[in-house]
């Protein structure tokens, strides 16, 4: 699996990246969505990489994702960052048009 992140999206990533995080996690948040393949593809920071997650390829900052949730994305996605906004998407399509830079601050070190 493979991430691109935009010029603009690594500059604003960059500067929130505050806490150096050593992570950007993508994952598949199920909560409140009904059921476990209900849910919305949402990109955070982290400090470490989880024996569940694996690293995605991605040329500008290092990427992970949860080996069982990898289903739920594609091969290669872009996160964008215009309007004050990030944008996950993929060759077939939008996964999450509007993601708060403040969310991918607020982090998952809670993950188990």
């Amino acid at each position: 699996m493979k991430l691109h992140l935009t010029k603009q999206a690594s500059d604003k990533l960059s500067k929130i990246n505050k806490e150096h995080y050593s992570y950007l996690l993508i994952w598949y948040d199920t909560e409140d969505c009904g059921c476990g393949v209900n849910g919305l593809p949402i990109p955070t920071l982290v400090h470490d990489k989880k024996p569940t997650e694996i690293e995605l390829e991605s040329e500008s900052f290092p990427a992970l994702v949860d080996r069982q949730q990898s289903i739920f994305f594609t091969k290669e996605m872009t996160l964008d960052f215009a309007n004050e906004t990030f944008r996950l998407s993929s060759p077939e399509g939008i996964l999450n048009p509007f993601i708060s830079p403040t969310r991918l601050i607020e982090g998952r070190e809670d993950r188990s």
